[in-house]
Parts: C-alpha cells; structure tokens; sequence
C-alpha cells in the first residue's frame, strides 16, 4: 500500500507540473528591516508614533489578567493609530515588595510562572492579528520589575534597597550588576529563555512572530558609575550577539536613555550604538524627572513648557549630530505630567498636549527621530489608588510611580486628538 500510494503521489506532482500548477506559496512574515538610516517593513519606510504599554503581557495573562480589557485596549490604540507598543517581558523577585509590580514572571533563577508566559504568548498572538508591533524589554536597571537588583540578590550580594530609602544607596548597590559575571549570566540565562521561546498560541517560535520588531536588552541599562562603563558596553554588546544568535529574524536595541544612561558619556552611548550587533538607537526624555521644569510649584507644569521643549530640541539635536543618521534614533520614552500634578483619568493635559504637540512636530519635520513610544498608555484604566496596590487597574504608571501622572488614559480628549493627528501625518511616508 505504502509503495502504491508513494507512486499515486508522484503522478500526482508530475500532472500539476505539466498544466502549469504549483502549491500555493507560504506567506513570508514581514519583519522590521533597517537600512540607510531608516526603519522599512518590505519596501516601505516605516515610522511610527506608538505607546509604553509595559502590562501588556500581564493583561493577557488568564488568571491574573484581563484579555476582554486587552482586546479594547489594542482595538482602541490600533483606532488612533498607536500601532507600536513598548511592553516588559515580566518582573522578577519575590512578591509582595513595595513598589514592586505583580504577580511575578520568574520567581527564582530560571523558574516562571507558566501562565504570565502564556500571557504573553497571548498577548503577541492578539497583535498578530491586529499587525501590530512589540518592542520587549528583557531587564531593568530599576526596582519596579526587579531586574538589576533581583539578579544581585539571587547571586548572593545581599538585599537590595529601595530608592525611596535613599537613592545614593540604591545606585551604590546596583552599580555592582555590570561588574558581577553571576549576575550578568544568571540574566544571560533569562534572555536564551524568552527569546528562544516557542509560543503556546500560535505554536511557532518567537522569531517567527511578525508581531516582534525589536528585543529590547534592558529598560534603561546603566552602569551606575565611571568604573562600569566599559563593562556596561561590553555586556550590552554581548546580550545582542547572543540575541542575534537565536533569532536573526528581529531588530535588537539597548533601551537605554541617552547620554543620562551612560554616565553623561555622549561618546559612549555613540559607540554602543554603533556596535554592528545594535540594529538602532534609543534616547529618553524626562523633562520634569529632570528638572527642565520647576517642582516649587504646581503651575510650572503648564507655565514651564516651553523650557521643557528647548531642552528636548537640544537633547534630540546633540544625539542626532552625535550618529550622524548613520542608524534610526527612537524616542521610545517621554513623558510628561497632569496639570497641578493630578492623576485623574480626564483631568486637565495643557501642559501635556503643548509638549506633545511639540515633540511630534520634531518627529514630523526634522527627519531626526524615526519613532517614538510616550509613556505611558493607561487607556480604560481607573486607578483606585495614588500608589498601585494589588487588585488595582495598571496604568501606564508602575507600582512605584503615582498612578495616573503620566497616563494617557481614553477620557483624555485632548491628548488622544493630538496623538490622532500625528499618527494621521505619518501614513503618507513611503519610499
């Protein structure tokens, strides 16, 4: 029977190639390409306003998530045209510390929980669908996720502090992540672990997934002193190529903030950007985080605009004149806070809607800045509390952030129209 049907098949392949008929072919993913200074997806340029949308992953996640909410969140995103969202990938550490999100994704070195993966499978699964981008960051050099601090813990260098507790303390401790071997492989692990991932949705490995246009190495790696700085560029070089290793099919970034993640160094973030490894680079912008605008009151949100946006033009300018537009640039955080510091969905964004107007008409006109992720997207959230407790909605603000401050959420009018008109602006740029 076997020999038979072998032959029947045969015939079969020989009559279709003599009328002319061939199986259909299998569609290709399209990924994010970069070339001559910009991003393409095929043979068009590809530039983008998107959002930090860092639970996405846990939204997804059934036990702990909540999928209808996430189905209205990308349908609404995808409705302005936020197409691109910048997500963690999981927190690491024990549960239940303060300022800490949760639940958490890996619990001790290499152990996770499988629904928060399966969360996230789910989360890219439903991109697909919608032919929306991720970009996933695998590490944090800050303690809301865990990240530097967890890995130091795990490999013996004691309990990590909090910033809230004394912030000199803070970078003392985690100054010792990029000088560690421990920690840096126990991370290295983590990386082969989720990049090398096969989907439990889609059963395809995740260098399959059209829905990736970048793993992301770290949410603002730093070195945390002048002693590290090389270690830090080395490292960063060497998760990339690991990265690359596993998965060619997808772009690779640092996540890192700018000069402000390197020490104040502009020719070190230069040269890291500039490792053939690292596909684009990454700035970050925080004008009232960094005092572009007075804190003494609560008008110099509103009244201090446009001191926060000669800073900005000058911060763009200098990274932009540093790369030479040798490789893409992305805003992929810039934040901005409520009028008077409130955190209401739907109250008052003047000062916010100014500073956005502003940022996106550099991103429109100055060809320096390929694209942009403002942080962060709150959407149908209604934070109970000014500081996230569990069973709270997550916002675009993390557990240790005012709940809110930051968050564009979908009551936000005025905001959401000036992100609309930019997304519109940018359909038309094609090569």
């Amino acid at each position: 029977m076997k020999n038979i049907l072998t032959v029947a098949a045969a015939a079969v392949v020989a009559v279709s190639a003599a009328v002319g008929c061939s199986s259909p072919a299998v569609e290709q993913p399209e990924f994010v390409t970069v070339r001559d200074g910009e991003f393409y997806i095929g043979d068009s340029v590809y530039r983008y306003v998107g959002a930090n949308f860092w639970y996405g992953g846990l939204l997804g996640a059934e036990k702990y998530g909540d999928r209808e909410r996430l189905a209205r969140e990308l349908d609404k995103m995808k409705e302005i045209g936020i197409t691109n969202l910048r997500v963690l990938v999981g927190g690491d550490g024990a549960e239940g510390i303060e300022s800490h999100i949760e639940p958490v994704l890996q619990t001790a070195p290499g152990v996770y929980n499988d629904t928060l993966l399966e969360g996230l499978d789910y989360f890219l699964a439903e991109l697909e669908k919608r032919d929306m981008k991720a970009v996933l960051y695998l590490n944090n050099a800050w303690e809301w996720s865990g990240g530097y601090g967890t890995y130091l813990e795990w490999t013996g260098h004691g309990p990590a502090p909090l910033p809230k507790d004394g912030y000199r303390e803070y970078v003392d401790y985690v100054s010792q992540f990029v000088l560690s071997d421990s920690a840096k492989q126990l991370a290295m692990n983590h990386v082969r672990n989720i990049v090398g991932r096969t989907s439990s949705v889609t059963g395809k490995p995740y260098s399959e997934s059209p829905a990736i246009m970048s793993w992301q190495i770290a949410n603002e790696p730093r070195a945390f002193s002048r002693e590290g700085k090389r270690a830090l560029a080395d490292w960063l070089r060497q998760t990339a190529r690991t990265i690359k290793e596993i998965d060619s099919n997808h772009l690779v970034s640092t996540g890192s903030e700018g000069k402000y993640g390197c020490e104040v160094d502009l020719d070190l973030w230069a040269e890291i950007h500039n490792y053939p490894e690292i596909d684009y680079a990454n700035i970050h912008i925080w004008p009232y985080n960094w005092n572009w605008i007075r804190k003494d009151t609560k008008d110099g949100v509103v009244e201090d605009v446009d001191s926060a946006c000669k800073y900005t033009q000058a911060y763009i300018d200098e990274h932009f004149d540093k790369m030479g537009g040798v490789k893409p640039i992305v805003l992929e955080e810039f934040g901005y806070p409520r009028d008077t510091m409130g955190i209401a969905p739907g109250s008052p964004t003047t000062g916010r809607d100014r500073y956005y107007e502003y940022v996106f008409s550099i991103i429109r006109d100055s060809g320096k800045i390929n694209g942009s992720n403002f942080w962060g997207w709150g959407g149908y959230a209604n934070p109970a509390h000014r500081t996230w407790q569990r069973g709270d909605d997550y916002s675009g603000d993390p557990a240790q952030e005012d709940q809110g401050l930051n968050s564009v959420f979908v009551t936000d009018s005025t905001t959401i129209e000036v992100i609309r008109r930019m997304t519109d602006s940018l359909k038309d740029i094609k090569k």
